[in-house]
């Protein structure tokens, strides 16, 4: 391998540099979540992420509810994962497989 990388730590506001994904505490600390697993609510918080740009492009449904644009492919990259498991971790969050914090809509041939 390689050499080893030595990171820093951070001095005063440094920390501030950096942009953050938020995941709701609920998903954390409500039992009704706790089945859940931590890569699915990872997810979530890169999805809640994207559905902020998606308001500021005014992507939103016949109902008025934003909607996301977040392929399998992208899923897989972000998670760094194969399509099993992206497959895997989107079921737990949808209406039919699983807790019920997303819906799914298919587009075009995929």
């Amino acid at each position: 391998m390689g050499k080893e990388e030595v990171f820093d730590y951070y001095y005063g506001t440094e920390a501030e540099q950096f942009l953050f994904f938020r995941i709701p505490r609920v998903l954390i600390q409500d039992p009704r979540f706790k089945q859940v697993s931590t890569d699915a609510k990872l997810l979530y918080g890169l999805m809640l992420d994207r559905m902020s740009l998606s308001m500021k492009n005014g992507w939103l449904d016949e109902e008025n509810r934003v909607y996301i644009i977040y392929t399998l492919e992208n899923i897989m990259e972000d998670l760094n994962c194969g399509k099993d498991k992206g497959v895997k971790i989107l079921a737990e969050l949808d209406t039919v497989k699983g807790i019920g914090l997303i819906e799914r809509k298919k587009r075009g041939l995929g």
